[in-house]
């Protein structure tokens, strides 16, 4: 029981919002002391772990080759180029992203994306500067609870995307998973079966978020008619 205390460190400390390294550390030492291990043989299991695993690690490298791009100006690069474009708006920008999305998650590409990499760099700051262009024509200027609305706009593109497309590819985890579970209890389905039954759920949630989007466009038209964000300056 004493080696449940670690699952009590994790729930103590991301609800008090402590830095998440530190909490895995400590729910790592305090179920390590708590089966009885000794503090070397708890870094020495620390160590080859991080060893065995360190592949696992090689996708965080590109974080940092983000952040210099970044502060080389990435993301004004990217809202240079959408306000330079007379037809693009915030929706539609998100619906690009959206399609391109899932469809690179059907074939597989499901690294071809995500927050770090695209949403925060580009998708959100193109979705902003669209909005801008369209709010300044009439005026008015980007209110801080409309940006904020069109980065979860954004998040959400990317999150339904992936999950949405990723279930067509036949190679993926959670085909694998569903197909290696049902084998457990007797039904025998090829991952291409399961995958065929995916894509009607894919093609609805193309539709029905894509008309969302569209929809945002008129969410912004709107705000800017209400007066939120007026550019008094």
């Amino acid at each position: 029981m004493l080696t449940l205390l670690g699952v009590v460190v994790v729930v103590v400390g991301f609800a008090r919002r402590v830095n998440p390294l530190l909490v895995v550390l400590g729910a790592i030492a305090v179920t390590s002391l708590a089966s009885g291990m000794q503090p070397v043989a708890i870094v020495a299991a620390i160590g080859k772990a991080f060893t065995a695993n360190r592949y696992m690690a090689v996708g965080w490298l590109l974080l940092p080759l983000v952040g210099v791009l970044e502060r080389a100006g990435l993301r004004e690069r990217a809202q240079t180029l959408v306000r330079s474009i007379r037809a693009a708006t915030a929706g539609r920008v998100l619906v690009a992203y959206f399609v391109l999305r899932q469809c690179a998650a059907a074939l597989g590409l499901t690294a071809l994306g995500g927050h770090a990499q695209m949403v925060r760099p580009l998708v959100a700051p193109m979705a902003e500067a669209a909005a801008e262009r369209q709010l300044a024509a009439r005026g008015r200027s980007l209110g801080d609870a409309l940006r904020f609305h069109l980065r979860a706009h954004a998040a959400a593109a990317d999150n339904i995307g992936l999950f949405f497309g990723e279930d067509i590819f036949i190679a993926i985890g959670s085909i694998l998973l569903m197909k290696g579970f049902l084998k457990q209890n007797g039904i025998d389905v090829e991952p291409l079966d399961l995958a065929k039954w995916a894509v009607p759920t894919a093609i609805a949630a193309l539709v029905i978020h894509v008309a969302r989007l569209l929809r945002l466009d008129r969410t912004i038209a709107r705000s800017g008619a209400e007066g939120e964000g007026r550019n008094d300056a």
